[in-house]
């Protein structure tokens, strides 16, 4: 089950996960974006920093074409969280198709030219989205960050397995979505 208030005290994590993701500016790795994004005790900060520094050791030239390569040129790297999972098949239409209804019940209209299952855009999604008090949210929000899950699982490790720093970010997403499953409490006989 997920902690729905822990996920919404995660609200900038996720906006800053939407800034890395998207294709690279000389404003994504500004010093400041970092340190007002993440505090230090998150549970991806580890991650996350480690990200960082690697990164700013490349130009931001260096940074666009690996983000080229990385995420346009490597199939099993893709930011599409259900390409690896179902491909082009009716499955996966039909989870785009849920993952579009769910962002516009939460108020999000979806740029035409994209995906509902573009990384950046279901980061964004969570950073943007209003859902306290909407009795709704809890199986939505399961639907997504299952679909996050899954999708996140599969792209870090091609990003590991090509030793890229942007295996760190997707770790660190991933330890937030950890941080947001509520622990089931036993029952007492």
């Amino acid at each position: 089950m997920i902690d729905l208030n822990r996920l919404y005290e995660e609200k900038n994590v996720f906006g800053f996960f939407a800034n890395q993701l998207a294709y690279p500016d000389k404003q994504t790795f500004h010093p400041s974006v970092l340190e007002e994004s993440i505090d230090s005790s998150d549970p991806c900060y580890p991650h996350v920093k480690t990200y960082w520094d690697l990164m700013h050791t490349y130009s931001l030239e260096e940074i666009q074409e690996l983000y080229t390569q990385t995420f346009d040129f490597q199939k099993d790297a893709t930011l599409f969280m259900t390409y690896v999972k179902y491909e082009d098949s009716k499955e996966r239409g039909q989870m785009l198709a849920r993952l579009k209804v769910l962002y516009e019940m939460f108020g999000l209209l979806m740029p035409d030219n994209e995906l509902s299952d573009y990384l950046p855009l279901m980061c964004e999604f969570i950073y943007a989205a209003e859902w306290r008090g909407d009795p709704r949210a809890q199986q939505s929000f399961a639907m997504l960050i299952a679909v996050l899950e899954d999708g996140s699982y599969h792209l870090m490790k091609a990003l590991e397995k090509y030793d890229s720093p942007y295996f760190h970010l997707i770790k660190g997403m991933r330890e937030v979505f950890k941080s947001c499953i509520q622990q089931e409490v036993p029952a007492h006989d």
